[in-house]
């Protein structure tokens, strides 16, 4: 499999590294983030979309993703030829649609319309947050503004819109952070992707962190954070597609520092569970509980290493977690 292309459950992602972005952000190093060294052409494009048919069971499920990059803003006959290679992939028995991310500030009617005609039905967003202080430090080259107009005319195309977050960025806090979520919120993305900041080196924040002059809250203190902003989206409707980078995206032999871990949004779910079952049975004085959760979240809620039986265990109480089909997600029933 090329360096270019991943397949996950619902996207065939196509990588479009570096080409047309206008800004080299302060934690951007697009070679590393993306896998790929060198870009992908449209017949490169055809044969990933043969081979996934041949492969995935459910096509119509599953979109093909152009990712890595800023889609809108690569020269435009590089663009349509891409576009027009995956497009041939779309319809009865094939692919469901094009999903594709860019930045705010190349977006215009133009381009929406060009995308309308080629298949693209999903647009996702790199916002990273929606503080402009924030946004300036980290040499982002757009505004919130821009965030919240681009996201308006999306929709106003009748696109699925999605927005990206970066936490724990340069000349931010972890109040700024919960503030850019609730921006978003107020937005009403269909989906979000959190990205817990990673250091990579070669980067601004990289210089920044070595020099001493960027200094970063502690890893718990983040995944408390994130897993209260996965919550925040859940209780609006939001899903929330992507926590944490992963090894696929290539950044383990390359960080310096950050917020990286191979299950880092599995860490979150865990306190998510850890703090509602807390929370029920604060006033139960029984040595012995027993906990309700969805029977596929039984995992996420006992915790990696069983670090909530640990933790509960550590505090006097005996915790057994038990599968319920009825429940939803992060949904806890006390059972006496």
């Amino acid at each position: 499999m090329n360096s270019w292309v991943t397949m996950k459950h619902s996207n065939i992602s196509i990588f479009v590294p570096h080409i047309g972005c206008p800004h080299i952000c302060s934690f951007c190093d697009q070679r590393t983030i993306s896998g790929a060294q060198s870009a992908p052409t449209a017949e490169d494009v055809r044969r990933t979309c043969e081979q996934a048919l041949a492969e995935i069971r459910e096509p119509q499920d599953t979109e093909i993703a152009f990712f890595g990059g800023s889609f809108t803003a690569i020269p435009r006959r590089y663009m349509l030829e891409l576009l027009e290679a995956a497009e041939s992939f779309i319809g009865e028995g094939k692919f469901r649609g094009i999903r594709l991310s860019t930045r705010p500030d190349y977006i215009d009617d133009e381009v929406l319309s060009i995308l309308n005609e080629h298949g693209v039905t999903s647009i996702e967003l790199g916002a990273q947050s929606m503080d402009d202080a924030v946004l300036t430090a980290n040499e982002r080259g757009h505004s919130a503004e821009e965030v919240r107009r681009a996201s308006a005319l999306i929709r106003s195309y009748g696109f699925e819109l999605g927005l990206q977050m970066m936490t724990g960025l340069y000349m931010s806090s972890l109040g700024s952070d919960m503030a850019t979520a609730r921006e978003i919120v107020r937005i009403k993305p269909d989906t979000v992707r959190i990205y817990p900041v990673v250091v990579l080196k070669g980067t601004r924040l990289g210089e920044l962190y070595e020099s001493g002059e960027y200094e970063m809250p502690p890893f718990d203190d983040m995944v408390k954070l994130c897993a209260e902003l996965i919550m925040l989206f859940y209780e609006n409707g939001i899903r929330v597609i992507k926590c944490g980078l992963h090894a696929s995206d290539g950044v383990d032999g390359e960080r310096v520092a950050g917020y990286y871990h191979p299950a880092f949004r599995e860490l979150c779910d865990m306190y998510i569970y850890r703090d509602r079952i807390e929370k029920l049975i604060a006033d139960c004085t029984d040595t012995e509980v027993r906990i309700s959760v969805n029977d596929r979240c039984i995992s996420r809620a006992v915790g990696q290493k069983k670090a909530n039986i640990e933790y509960f265990r550590g505090r006097g109480k005996r915790v057994m977690i038990e599968g319920d089909s009825s429940l939803r997600i992060y949904e806890c029933r006390f059972r006496r």
